[in-house]
């Protein structure tokens, strides 16, 4: 089944228009605000933006690869996988992505990359060894429609930035502590106060707007993964299968993974108690019901 007998998610495409057209605006204003606040030159700030930017777009793999200890592995290191991944893109109409192993027990997998072909696939060592084969299909195949909707991208970049906005907030936290950028008079507002108030505001934005497509993207990958392997039951499976493993994990093991909750196919906090609202994917329930009602329609069998 190639790609194009199913097409992109419109609903998909449109909200991450909408996603990328608000954070940019947002941080145009995060920019400016900064800029005034702190005094720096305009081709300063320009060069350092555009810098962040274009480090970010060519390196967004590299670093997510490292954040997660994942190691590409070569084809006599993992010739399985390298075939279910290469028989899945070939029915996808993609180009293989470089392939990574991650050495850890969590049952997990996620993809990375600024486009199709500069994409890599990462699996944890423990979802291979739980998974049963076509389980395991169904979870690439998901990954995989991550990358040909090119979600990923957007994803990574948007999280970038939050995580700038985050380490700008400490930073105008020490200021305050050690008394750091005064204003000229004694009753002009600290610089540092500022930065803070911008950095907590532009970061609690940044989020809100990732959830607005971080949930809606898995739910478009769960179905490219039905209609790619044609057996939506196998990734109902796959799901129900992470999710309970998890529940057995160390919470010191999912603590080390745990940077990697927006990526992976579902998140190390499922034994957490984060609050609905806050949270980067769907509830189980709802992706398996949307999930069964896809087998249906392809006469394919519900538990």
């Amino acid at each position: 089944m190639k790609r194009r007998s199913y097409g992109r998610d419109a609903g998909l495409s449109l909200r991450m228009v909408l996603t990328g057209t608000l954070l940019g605006l947002l941080y145009v204003v995060f920019a400016v605000v900064l800029f005034q606040v702190l005094n720096v030159g305009l081709v300063p700030m320009i060069v350092i933006v555009v810098g962040i930017a274009f480090f970010q777009y060519f390196t967004s793999d590299k670093l997510a690869l490292a954040a997660s200890g994942a190691k590409i592995v070569e084809r006599d290191q993992a010739p399985q996988l390298h075939d279910m991944i290469e028989r899945l893109c070939a029915m996808a109409d993609l180009p293989k992505p470089r392939v990574a192993i991650i050495d850890t027990d969590v049952p997990n997998a996620f993809a990375t990359g600024r486009s199709p072909k500069h994409a890599a696939v990462a699996v944890t060592r423990g979802l291979w060894e739980r998974l049963e084969p076509q389980e395991v299909e169904g979870v690439l195949a998901h990954e995989l429609s991550h990358v040909a909707n090119r979600d990923v991208l957007i994803m990574t970049v948007a999280s970038f930035f939050a995580m700038l906005a985050g380490l700008l907030t400490r930073f105008g936290i020490y200021g305050g502590m050690f008394g750091g950028g005064r204003g000229r008079d004694n009753n002009a507002v600290p610089v540092w106060l500022i930065v803070l108030l911008v950095s907590v505001v532009t970061y609690f934005l940044s989020q809100i707007l990732i959830l607005a497509i971080s949930r809606y993207r898995e739910y478009a990958a769960d179905r490219g993964s039905a209609l790619i392997t044609g057996a939506p039951e196998h990734l109902m499976s796959a799901l129900q299968k992470i999710s309970s493993e998890m529940f057995r994990i160390p919470q010191r093991d999912l603590r080390q993974v745990e940077g990697m909750n927006a990526f992976f196919i579902i998140p190390a906090s499922v034994k957490g108690s984060v609050s609905q609202l806050f949270q980067t994917h769907p509830p189980l329930e709802k992706r398996l019901a949307a999930l069964g009602e896809i087998a249906r329609e392809m006469g394919r069998p519900v538990a």
